[in-house]
């Protein structure tokens, strides 16, 4: 790749987060019809990744880098190979028609050009995702996903169901990613590396790995909370909240997949172990049978594709985790026509929510007249994802079968998962593009009619690109596939994509049953509907409603931790934290065993030995004053003899400040005592005396051991030879600790001013605090002593 191929490389990146900024300016002057322009974004970074395509079809990839930070080893690097162009132009593509859809989907709504912001922000975070080389920036941009995702999903704020649907996604994921950094530091430890491509290079240096189980199953956890596999598959389908663009570009081509990405794009040096060709299958083929039965169950439009997208991740899943190359082969392929097929289907759904007033399939019936574009869109994206000639969606579905059927091990219980899973697709794929264009006219909330060119031009050209894609099968196979799988196996491959299957196997046979049992199911959807429903309902708990119990659960845990620990007494507090502070002085020294063992005594001269005999007096005059005003004068005696000592050793400096420090305090301290409504004398039970006692000793102890440990050791100068070179060639200034506090440490000492401020603010507002007298306080002190005593007396 060429310097301006590199530079367009970052600039197809970073083009949407601009267009993000301008999107609400535009749409303010130009309304819905800012879709227009605002598409051309997405549509350029398409053009650049197809012009890439013929040089990565030849085995030819990029990383263009810059530094972003480069003393922690950060770099702003991408990752430009058959899997990311891949993914790279679905994003692009079918984000194009996205914001086209949004135009009209949204059409008059007042926040349409935060809409469009947002769903820049969530274009450039996926693509971000997809080409980061770097791990770190990897992890930034898979965040971010969960955060643009968050706000995209919660879109219509006001309602209760946006919000918990948008929570319940940032947390799952959110959770994810955090076990997904986890693995990747982890990683980096491992190998030494901080970019995709040379932990690719590594070879077998995880999988040889004693924490190879470790990283696994960290990386798992980002991803299969990423791509809803089963347990957390629940916030998926709660995520059709969101606007229908929102759940098109969700689940043709974007967040969802990008934990399958991280499979496929681990897969080099993570895959073909026991462990990966185990939990992969296995929770792939759960998420696959659970998604497929709950959208069974399902009426409305959005929630029926929204389960069947869970199943097909599943399937996705369950392809990769086997490592044999005939399924890669067909995961590649399903993963492009599924983008295809579900980006439309979605649409279309939307398009007849929108016009006709309502998504319910039961609501329903005689739309093709009134919706003749949608429909032909419907029935074209449908035969795909029913695995149907001559469509993208039945050539995967072929290959798939043939990767599963050929392979060793669990093949025959991953072949009846795949194929119960694909027969239900079909149910539901038939379902949607059947059930509301035909059979009678139902009369509907709206009155129904055709949508404008922007809610059907996706629809129809993803349903189009579909069939393209699978008679031009060939080119299909060089161009696209073909580099997939070299990209997901680690090594060089072709894939001879054919539309008509070259022999009559199992995989045909396999098909045709695939078919006859979906066709069958499909004319008895009522009867599993209602079937897949009680047994639902007779099950009753789900993970969703587990999750709802966890964050219940969660809080009222925080509330009983808040309540026990801030309970509301000073007293408490403080001693919680004296405690605390003794355990870390006392644990390591005692664990470790570094007690010192001597200790020299420095020969004091006598006024030396004099100072230390007034800090002593001040020790005892604070622990045998009567009243709290006399102990705190008599801590500052203790004060200003640490400051004498400081004097007398050489740092006049420090024993300016501590005497200036102590006479504050003490000044202070005396106003807030004198101002508040305090017990004289701190009345302590005998326990309390000697628990307190003990806490302290324990704390004085430690310090001193901990000190004698530190002046022990050989000094180290490095620190002090630094300051001394450059306080004078750097700072301007002779004075070492002046230099120190106003230069090298300018903006703590900064902070420290501020600290000391707002507190003597905050002191001076308790002086002036004065309490509210009541109206007959307030009587009395007008009309002085001698008319108090005459009431008392009426009174009397």
């Amino acid at each position: 790749m060429s310097l301006i191929g590199s530079e367009a490389t970052f600039i197809a990146v970073l083009a949407p987060f601009a267009a993000a900024i301008v999107a609400p300016t535009l749409t303010r002057l130009l309304a819905h019809n800012a879709a227009w322009p605002l598409a051309l974004v997405p549509a350029a970074i398409f053009l650049f990744f197809a012009g890439l395509v013929p040089e990565v079809a030849g085995g030819v990839s990029f990383t263009p880098m810059v530094d972003w930070a480069p003393s922690y080893g950060v770099t702003f690097s991408f990752f430009v190979d058959g899997l990311s162009t891949l993914f790279a132009l679905l994003i692009s593509g079918i984000g194009t028609f996205i914001i086209l859809y949004s135009g009209g989907y949204l059409k008059g709504h007042p926040q349409q050009g935060r809409f469009f912001s947002f769903m820049f922000l969530f274009m450039g975070a996926m693509l971000g995702l997809v080409l980061g080389n770097d791990l770190i920036t990897l992890f930034i941009f898979w965040e971010l996903t969960s955060i643009t995702s968050f706000l995209l999903i919660g879109f219509d704020h006001l309602r209760a169901a946006s919000r918990r649907a948008a929570i319940q996604a940032l947390v799952v994921t959110g959770g994810g990613g955090l076990s997904l950094l986890a693995g990747f530091l982890v990683i980096m430890a491992v190998t030494g590396e901080a970019n995709m491509s040379a932990v690719l290079a590594s070879g077998d240096t995880l999988r040889d790995s004693g924490l190879y189980a470790l990283i696994l199953v960290l990386v798992l956890g980002g991803a299969f909370t990423k791509s809803a596999q089963f347990p957390f598959h629940f916030w998926l389908p709660n995520a059709m909240e969101a606007p229908t663009p929102v759940s098109a570009f969700l689940h043709s081509a974007t967040m969802v997949k990008a934990g399958v990405y991280l499979l496929m794009r681990m897969h080099p040096v993570l895959g073909d172990t026991a462990l990966w060709t185990t939990i992969l299958p296995v929770f792939g083929g759960a998420t696959l049978l659970v998604g497929t039965i709950l959208a069974v169950r399902q009426t409305d439009l959005k929630l029926m594709l929204a389960y069947t997208t869970v199943a097909s991740l599943g399937l996705l899943v369950m392809l990769t985790g086997t490592s044999w190359e005939k399924a890669i082969e067909g995961a590649a392929l399903y993963l492009l026509a599924h983008s295809l097929f579900k980006g439309a289907l979605f649409m279309v759904a939307g398009t007849i929510d929108h016009e006709a007033g309502t998504r319910d399939i039961t609501r329903l019936g005689g739309l093709r007249k009134a919706m003749p574009i949608t429909f032909a869109a419907a029935c074209l994206a449908a035969l795909s994802m029913s695995g149907l000639p001559p469509f993208v969606g039945f050539i995967a579905k072929e290959y798939l079968y043939t990767g599963i059927w050929g392979g060793a091990g669990a093949n025959y219980a991953l072949t009846a998962t795949a194929v119960l899973g694909n027969a239900l697709m079909l149910v539901i794929a038939a379902a949607v593009a059947l059930k509301p264009f035909l059979g009678p006219k139902v009369e509907t909330p709206k009155h129904a009619h055709e949508g404008p060119v922007l809610l059907y031009a996706g629809p129809v050209v993803l349903s189009l690109v579909g069939l393209a894609s699978a008679l031009l099968a060939h080119d299909t196979g060089v161009l696209v596939i073909g580099p997939v799988v070299s990209s997901i196996l680690g090594v060089p491959s072709t894939v001879d994509v054919h539309l008509v299957p070259t022999h009559i196997g199992a995989a045909l046979y396999l098909s045709l049953g695939t078919i006859a049992l979906g066709v069958v199911l499909f004319l008895r959807l009522d009867a599993l509907r209602a079937g897949t429903a009680g047994l639902l309902t007779a099950i009753g708990w789900g993970p969703d409603k587990g999750f709802d119990q966890v964050i219940a659960g969660i809080v009222s845990f925080s509330a009983w931790v808040t309540r026990t620990v801030q309970g509301g007494r000073m007293e408490v507090y403080m001693t919680m934290t004296f405690l605390i502070t003794a355990a870390a002085l006392l644990v390591p020294m005692t664990v470790a065993g570094t007690w010192p063992t001597s200790f020299a005594m420095p020969g004091f001269r006598f006024y030396e030995w004099g100072v230390l005999a007034i800090a002593a007096a001040g020790l005892v005059a604070v622990l045998i004053a009567r009243t709290r005003l006399t102990a705190i004068v008599s801590l500052g005696i203790q004060g200003f003899a640490v400051a004498l000592i400081f004097m007398l050793f050489g740092a006049p400096d420090l024993s300016f400040t501590q005497f200036m420090v102590e006479t504050l305090s003490v000044v202070i301290l005396a106003l807030v005592m004198t101002r508040l409504n305090l017990q004289p004398r701190d009345h302590r039970p005998m326990m309390a005396r000697l628990c307190h006692s003990a806490i302290a000793l324990a704390i004085g102890v430690g310090f001193a051991g901990l000190l004698i440990q530190i002046t022990s050791a050989p000094f180290d100068r490095r620190l002090s030879d630094f300051f001394e070179a450059y306080s004078r060639t750097i700072a301007h200034g002779r004075n070492i600790v002046n230099v120190i506090l106003v230069d090298f440490r300018g903006f703590d000492t900064l902070g420290e001013i501020s600290v000391v401020m707002i507190t003597g603010l905050c002191v001076l507002a308790l002086i002036r605090v004065r309490p509210k007298r009541s109206a007959e306080e307030a009587l009395d002190l007008a009309a002085g002593d001698e008319a108090v005593r005459k009431r008392e007396e009426a009174r009397v």
